[in-house]
């Protein structure tokens, strides 16, 4: 299990008024690499930020925007090698930054990390986009370009620059063809989203992998962002059932059960999925009770 002062310190990240992603994603490495020593990756994160500075040049409120993005899209993709990782879009290594910038390989959202890290240190403004299925960035608008809109970027593939028609035809690839896009849908993703983001991806993938303990370690990081998830809290139970840690299972399960049972509380779970966490329920009273 976590130590509480590794779940204290990421919480403190994720929760700062502007919560330093690098430095974040790198303490979820660690639950990967316990060893990993975070300066080497963010000295390289320097390194690739001062180059793109170097290439970019001075910004003002007349540079072609594109331009700009072109520059950096140029770097990243065709020099430095950076691409999404389709054939293994699974593999884990895809979510911990330190492997993204050893492999140059990634899933939408570290990849899209690592584009805001370097644009930032080479004065460029990119923010997070919360794509349904595929995490984007655009290039905001600045002060004296008010005709201009956002540019929307696609760092897993190369950093295309994508139209409205093609966010629209990305929605249906992601969400089926009855989805709507809607503007809305562009809005910019706060950095505590972005890391709640990695690490659901990164339960979805270690529950699949049946990587319980690894999974448990997720919620607990999960849950120090949100406390209140009851969903976490229910994942957390069901991680600590499989590990036969049956106490820590029966104390969360029954918290999802109480309070998503409340008449005042719109549950998110469904009737099935109330009956078999109750069967659970059911199952380690019985076994804490032995253990007494």
């Amino acid at each position: 299990m976590l130590s509480q002062a590794f779940i204290d310190k990421f919480s403190t990240l994720a929760k700062a008024p502007d919560p330093d992603l690098a430095t974040a994603a790198l303490l979820i490495a660690r639950l990967e690499y316990p060893r990993l020593k975070a300066s080497q990756y963010l000295d390289q994160l320097d390194r690739l930020g001062q180059t793109a500075l170097d290439r970019l040049g001075p910004a003002t409120v007349t540079t072609d925007r594109l331009k700009r993005i072109r520059t950096l899209n140029e770097y990243l993709f065709e020099e430095e090698g950076f691409k999404g990782n389709k054939q293994r879009y699974d593999d884990p290594r895809n979510s911990f930054l330190n492997n993204v910038l050893e492999r140059r390989t990634g899933i939408p959202i570290t990849l899209a990390l690592v584009y805001m890290e370097v644009a930032r240190r080479a004065n460029v403004s990119i923010e997070g986009v919360n794509f349904p299925g595929h995490f984007l960035v655009r290039l905001s608008r600045e002060p004296g370009e008010n005709i201009q809109p956002d540019v929307i970027v696609d760092p897993f593939h190369g950093g295309a620059i994508l139209s409205e028609d093609d966010c629209q035809r990305l929605l249906h690839e992601q969400a089926g063809k009855d989805a709507t896009f809607e503007p809305q849908l562009l809005v910019g993703a706060s950095k505590p989203q972005m890391l709640i983001r990695i690490l659901i991806n990164l339960k979805r993938i270690y529950l699949g992998m049946r990587s319980f303990q690894q999974g448990r370690a997720i919620t607990e990081l999960l849950l120090s962002i949100n406390p209140s998830t009851m969903i976490e809290i229910r994942d957390r139970g069901l991680f600590a059932y499989h590990l036969n840690d049956f106490p820590g299972a029966l104390r969360d399960l029954e918290t999802y059960l109480r309070y998503t049972s409340r008449p005042d509380v719109k549950s998110s779970g469904t009737n099935s999925d109330h009956t078999e966490v109750w069967e659970h329920v059911k199952t380690l009273r019985r076994r804490v009770a032995s253990l007494n």
